[in-house]
């Protein structure tokens, strides 16, 4: 019997991540999930790691996780993130510290870990997952601390899939638009809809489509991906 492939999946209680895990699974991977608070799971192919990603070790521990179950490290998936909508001016020292221990201390630490056993493998994956407003501002949604955080993912995403090329790790972010989660009060869904060019929100399956592409796509690298209905072609 082969070894499976093993994806390691953060923000993986709810949402986006808690279906990645599904999409994983069916795809044939062994998986190991992260997030602050999850229960174990009674899939024997699945290893879940609770911890705050934003904190020193924990992105270690959770890559140790992955090779002390299954021995390998196939794909990392950084979708762990913190999204925040606030004028410049009055976000706090509070606000810096969350958003950035998250978006970008918590790609760090567990991003160096899966690429150097990636490395020793002979190749892997990672997928960032960042947000068209990092490119493309829209001044009814102020979002600099996202600019500052996800385009620094964006920006890093590109520099490790040249990094890496020619050793047979891949690099690719899904930038999405305003998706369809729990984080999301149903009061928002119209004015959250009207800034998608297509009309309406996106959906956690769109956005887990696109990693399964990227997954599959073996000539694809360094790319940042946008699944927004439109928002990054105009308005």
């Amino acid at each position: 019997m082969s070894t499976p492939k093993v994806a390691v999946i953060t923000g993986a209680s709810q949402g986006i991540g808690a279906a990645l895990v599904a999409a994983y699974r069916k795809l044939g991977h062994a998986v190991v999930a992260n997030a602050r608070t999850i229960a174990p799971s009674d899939d024997p192919m699945v290893r879940t790691v609770a911890g705050d990603i934003a904190a020193p070790a924990v992105g270690a521990s959770v890559i140790g996780a992955a090779l002390d179950a299954f021995d390998r490290v196939d794909t990392l998936i950084n979708n762990a993130g913190v999204f925040m909508s606030k004028p410049f001016t009055e976000y706090t020292d509070e606000d810096y510290e969350l958003v950035t221990g998250v978006n970008l201390r918590g790609f760090f630490e567990i991003s160096q870990r899966a690429i150097d056993v990636m490395l020793a493998q002979g190749g892997g994956h990672v997928v960032n997952i960042t947000t068209t407003l990092a490119e493309y501002a829209d001044s009814g949604v102020p979002a600099a601390l996202a600019a500052l955080t996800k385009g620094g993912l964006n920006s890093v995403t590109k520099s490790l899939a040249i990094e890496y090329a020619s050793r047979g790790v891949r690099v690719n972010a899904v930038a999405p638009g305003v998706i369809r989660t729990p984080m999301h009060p149903a009061e928002t869904h119209e004015f959250l809809a009207g800034l998608h060019p297509v009309g309406r929100m996106g959906e956690i399956h769109d956005v887990v489509d696109a990693i399964v592409y990227l997954e599959t796509a073996s000539f694809v690298t360094g790319e940042i991906l946008h699944v927004d209905g439109g928002q990054s072609a105009g308005h």
